[in-house]
């Protein structure tokens, strides 16, 4: 098979020639037909993730057909398309395992980070921890709600659940998770405030044009108060901002795996109970529950399509941010 594989840390990825991996008991070997391209493989390619594994062939968002299934696996068929997803296996027997918190398992492994991922050709996933994705919709459309998408709504559910009520959101940082997540907002009858790098009138407007009602830079307050704000930008800088938009008793969620250092903030702007926490990971029943509304609400992908020996095209141009929507690595 063929890879782009983090050698070092901090390194371009190199494009390789491995042998075909083969499926152990449990597990199934997918033909990659499609692999999004995350912040967090920039997260991990610039070594901002603790205790790096490399080599390491990136990659989370993974499309592919099966076509070879390991020992004990059950439940799907050679040429079934699925989906391979950020958390890639837990250990069901920790304590937060136990109690349903998989997403927060002491011993996981996370897809292009602990384990190959889909930047490749080939790769081979926990059959527990993929997910059917049935045949309507392109490959390279679907990649995104794999990450972006999951932890978009992941993100969404936890905000509900801390701020009560929600009628007014705010996304801080306009990128794959949000231009998904604004889609999934506006059309269960949600009113959304994008919030992009000061100055970036594109990625307002594109905003605007997938249902935000307003849009504005990081550096503006909303014209109303927010009744919860997600953070997707991994900029510390932001906390102070989003806390001061949200209503009392309202909600700022965290939502990246990384984010630089929170600056100090005035024990004002988090009292009257606004309540500042942070996401996870996901769980299985995430992904369920997501790639079943995903396609009930219409949502569409924005997607920018690099061939596989590209990827460190594409990590160059997410780091700028010189496209709207998400990358997408095609073989």
């Amino acid at each position: 098979m063929h890879a782009m594989v983090l050698q070092k840390i901090g390194a371009p990825l190199e494009w390789t020639v491995r042998p075909d991996p083969l499926p152990g008991p449990g597990q199934i070997r997918l033909k990659v037909s499609a692999c999004g391209v995350c912040r967090t493989d920039l997260h991990v390619v610039d070594g901002e993730l603790p205790h790096p594994h490399v080599p390491i062939i990136p990659g989370h968002e993974i499309v592919g057909r099966v076509d070879l299934i390991g020992p004990g696996v059950s439940g799907f068929e050679v040429g079934e398309r699925v989906g391979v997803p950020w958390l890639g296996h837990t250990c069901q027997a920790c304590g937060p395992c136990l109690s349903g918190h998989e997403n927060l398992c002491d011993h996981p492994e996370f897809t292009g980070y602990s384990r190959d991922g889909g930047y490749a050709t080939m790769t081979v996933a926990d059959a527990r921890f993929a997910f059917p994705l049935g045949d309507k919709g392109e490959d390279a459309a679907l990649a995104p709600l794999l990450c972006a998408g999951l932890i978009g709504w992941r993100a969404f559910k936890i905000a509900g659940r801390s701020a009560g009520r929600i009628e007014r959101i705010g996304l801080f940082g306009f990128g794959a998770a949000a231009h998904i997540l604004a889609q999934v907002a506006a059309r269960q009858g949600h009113e959304v405030f994008a919030f992009t790098r000061p100055g970036d009138r594109s990625s307002q407007d594109f905003a605007r044009a997938l249902g935000a009602v307003w849009a504005g830079g990081s550096d503006e307050a909303p014209p109303e108060k927010l009744d919860a704000a997600i953070i997707f930008a991994p900029v510390g800088a932001l906390v102070p901002p989003a806390l001061r938009a949200v209503r009392k008793g309202g909600a700022v969620v965290c939502a990246g795996i990384h984010m630089s250092d929170i600056p100090s903030f005035p024990y004002s702007i988090l009292w009257e109970e606004r309540q500042l926490v942070s996401v996870a990971n996901l769980t299985r029943r995430d992904g369920v529950e997501f790639l079943r509304l995903a396609p009930q609400l219409g949502i569409e992908t924005t997607t920018k399509i690099y061939p596989l020996a590209e990827a460190n095209a594409a990590l160059a141009d997410l780091r700028a941010g010189t496209f709207d929507g998400a990358a997408v690595l095609v073989p």
